[in-house]
This record gives structure tokens, C-alpha cells and sequence, in this order.
């Protein structure tokens, strides 16, 4: 059966991903810090002295908790939208390789411009990202430069979901 152009242009959409990102980095110090000091409390394998007393362990446990609870609160999901095909090969262009045999754009420059082009929640300038990547660590900022560039150049498929799938099947698939 013959396809209409038109039909399938309209229900066309730029590719889009998130990429979560963890924006309190000083509280995975405070979590390893607490861990080393549970190890510590739970080596030496507290015996109560009497009913009242309460193992120190549940206390630092609990402590860990809470930061993790922190720590998830402060996830920040940068959204990446595909670029049209002339806004790609010109975000390229203006971004030439140093050594055009070992890169296809200049590793310096590129990244941090194509998140400011791609993102579209929030929405950042170039000068915004570079102030952003300045509080992150490698492999926070190589996580938004990935997200960036696949959401422009890997192949769209249905993603395939593990845990939905596992959960359907244990409830019967709701057939």
C-alpha cells in the first residue's frame, strides 16, 4: 500500500533523550565518609551492655539514608533534541577539527556548543554550559556531551524495557 509523504511528516519528531544528572556532589563524600565509619562501628561487633543500648550501626545506617535521600533530590534530567540537518553540518562546520584524522570536530569546542544547541530543557547558552561543566567532574559533563551527540547521530528504535516487562509478565500481562 502506497505511503503519503505528507501523512508521515506530520506525526514526524526530532529524536529527543534525558540525561539525568546528580547535582550534589558533596554529598557522595559525606555518604563515603558515613560508610567508612559504619564499617568502622560494625567491626567490632557490638554487643549491647544492657535492654537500652542501641547499636551505633542503625544510627550511621540511617544517616546514609538520609544523604542518599538528599543526593537523589538533587537529580537534575537535562532534555537533548535532535538538530535539523543544516543547524547539524553547520554546528560542524563552525567547529572545524584540530587533526581531521584522529577527530570530527574540534573536542575542545564542540561538546559545550552542542549542548547549548541541543538542550531544550533547560534551555543553556554556551557561556551557561561552560560555568555548569565547571562544577562538574568528567564523567558528568562526558554524560551530557553523549546524550547531546546520540540524540543526533544513534539510530531510533522502541527502547526495550527489562523491568516493565518483568512486571507484566509476573501480573499475568494484564490478559
Amino acid at each position: 500500500m502506497p505511503k503519503d509523504i505528507e501523512a508521515i511528516l506530520k506525526q514526524a519528531k526530532p529524536r529527543e533523550t534525558t540525561v539525568p544528572v546528580y547535582m550534589a556532589g558533596d554529598l557522595v563524600a559525606e555518604i563515603e565518609r558515613l560508610e567508612r565509619q559504619l564499617a568502622e562501628a560494625g567491626a567490632g561487633a557490638w554487643k549491647a551492655d544492657s535492654l537500652a543500648d542501641t547499636n551505633p550501626t542503625r544510627a550511621i545506617a540511617e544517616k546514609i539514608e538520609a544523604v542518599r535521600e538528599k543526593l537523589k533530590k538533587s537529580e537534575v534530567e537535562f532534555r537533548f533534541r535532535a538538530l535539523p540537518d543544516d543547524q547539524w553540518s553547520d554546528l560542524l562546520a563552525a567547529h572545524p577539527p584540530k587533526d581531521s584524522e584522529q577527530h570530527l570536530f574540534n573536542p575542545d569546542t564542540f561538546p559545550r556548543a552542542l549542548i547549548a544547541a541541543c538542550a531544550v530543557d533547560p534551555i543553556m547558552e554556551v557561556e551557561q554550559v561552560d560555568r555548569l561543566f565547571g562544577v562538574l567532574n568528567q564523567a558528568q559533563r562526558n554524560a551530557l556531551f553523549d546524550g547531546a551527540y546520540g540524540v543526533n547521530t544513534e539510530g531510533t528504535s522502541v527502547p526495550f524495557s527489562v523491568s516493565a516487562s518483568a512486571i507484566l509478565g509476573a501480573l499475568g500481562d494484564g490478559k
